[in-house]
């Protein structure tokens, strides 16, 4: 990656299917810094690993709360190891609420498909009471 490039918001919005609106949000928030040129916004090589790593913590289920803090334990002195921990364990707790959810789901349509099967036998049963009762 060139460390020197520089990247319009058109060419973020662009590449990573975001609205201009969206990344002007991140740069409110404090998740990207991008230098002004004017009314320009430049977003450096960082600001676009920044937002990679932002819609990959959205994606993942995490809160901008939760992506910042990870973003900010970031140094180059430790190469990223600090930042690396607090992910591996904000992973990990991550994993473990997908799959209470996942269960809760699993129940939720065991439970829906219980009720299709006895909606369709009410169906059935007021069917044939109504058509017993037109023939008569």
């Amino acid at each position: 990656m060139d460390h020197s490039r520089t990247y319009s918001i058109r060419q973020l919005s662009k590449e990573f299917d975001v609205t201009a609106r969206a990344l002007r949000f991140y740069e409110d928030k404090g998740l990207i810094h991008p230098e002004r040129k004017g009314q320009t916004r430049l977003y450096s090589a960082r600001d676009r690993a920044r937002l990679q790593l932002i819609l990959r913590g959205k994606r993942l289920g995490f809160s901008l709360i939760e992506i910042h803090e990870i973003l900010d334990l970031y140094t180059p002195k430790d190469h990223g190891v600090a930042q690396m921990r607090a992910t591996l364990g904000k992973y990990r707790g991550q994993i473990e609420t997908l799959k209470r959810q996942r269960e809760d789901i699993d129940a939720a349509i065991h439970d829906m498909q219980d009720g299709c099967v006895w909606l369709e036998g009410e169906i059935t049963k007021v069917e044939a009471e109504n058509l017993k009762a037109d023939n008569a």
